[in-house]
Parts: structure tokens; sequence; C-alpha cells
């Protein structure tokens, strides 16, 4: 893992410009545009992979239909395929811009955010992985909590993509986030002092 992720980031990015690539960014970098506090130490696209082989540097390591493992020079690259019809969704109507780094970088909306989040849990919680399911649940509510999200834009971008059962349990996720969120104003506005254990 480069020491330096910003400096690596800023190649990556200089390399996709000057080839032209198609892509969007996602993940814990896009994250940070909406909400503060998040750490990350890889750099997630949305990206056909075949203009993925053609970035300069940039190794696939392996893939299957929907996700590739990639590095740039040392940096991780985790690649959402637009094989995937979410993702290519995703990558066409959910696209606002930021700058970073110098260079205008095509990034997720809050809102395509939130649902790629949503898609995500599922698989997680099928295979077990609690301790991305409650980062990822976090994400969540950090973005419900800072951003005006277009939640049942969320769920029409899921409905193709995610089994019926899975939809409305991802409806339940939703509805026990938004519930929690409501309940941390139960002992006072943000902000407020307390008096705790010392």
């Amino acid at each position: 893992m480069p020491k330096d992720l910003d400096a690596s980031v800023k190649r990556l990015l200089s390399q996709l410009e000057a080839s032209d690539t198609p892509y969007l960014l996602v993940g814990g970098l896009a994250l940070l545009r909406y909400v503060a506090g998040r750490n990350t130490e890889d750099i997630d696209l949305v990206m056909a992979l075949g203009d993925a082989r053609r970035v300069p540097d940039l190794e696939i390591k392996g893939h299957d239909h929907d996700f590739a493992q990639a590095s740039f020079q040392g940096l991780a690259v985790d690649l959402l395929l637009t094989s995937n019809a979410l993702f290519e969704r995703i990558r066409r109507r959910h696209a606002d811009t930021m700058d970073y780094l110098g260079h205008h970088v095509p990034v997720v909306s809050a809102t395509g955010l939130v649902a790629l989040k949503l898609y995500a849990l599922p698989s997680l919680y099928r295979q077990g992985e609690h301790a991305k399911v409650q980062l990822y649940e976090g994400d969540i509510a950090m973005l419900l909590q800072a951003q005006p999200i277009e939640i049942e834009r969320v769920f029409a971008e899921l409905t193709s993509a995610v089994s019926a059962t899975d939809l409305a349990e991802l409806r339940t996720i939703h509805a026990e986030i938004a519930a929690r969120l409501v309940r941390g104003d139960r002992f006072g506005a943000a902000g407020t002092t307390s008096k705790g254990l010392g």
C-alpha cells in the first residue's frame, strides 16, 4: 500500500484523464464528499473491464462478472464493472462531479452511493461479513443524516437488481437505520455537553 494515498490517486486520475477512460468514483473516497471521518486505503471505480485494461499501469489481478481487483503502482483499486446492470445505471444516472487533487472527477451522487451500499448488504450478510455490514450500515446512516436522499429512487434502482425478498429486507434495514437517527435526538441537540464518568 503506498504511503501517500493522495499522490497515488492523483497519478491514477491523471492516467484516466490522459486515456479518456469513462469511470465513476464510488466507495470511501466518494463518501468523503458527503460526510467526514471515513478512512479508506484504496479507490473504488465503476468502469468497463475493457476500458480498465487499456489504462496504463492498471494491472487487473482477477475479476468475475461484477467486480475486478486491480492495482495501480501499488495502489489497490476495486472495480465495479459495468457488465452489472445496476452499476452501469448508477454510472449513467447518478453521476455528479467534484474537484479533487486538481482533477475534475466524476463522482457518484449521495443517492447512488446509498443504492450501492444497500445492494452490497445481502451478500455481506450471507457471507457473515459482520464488520463490513456494520461499516456499510454506518455509511448509510451518515449519508441519510447529512444529505437529502431520494430513498424511493434508491429502491426503484434496486428493484431489478435484487430479489423481492431481499428488497423487502433492505426496506426494513433502511427503516431501522432511519428510526435510529430519529432516536439520536432523544437526549438533546447535537453539540450539548454531558457530565460523563470521570
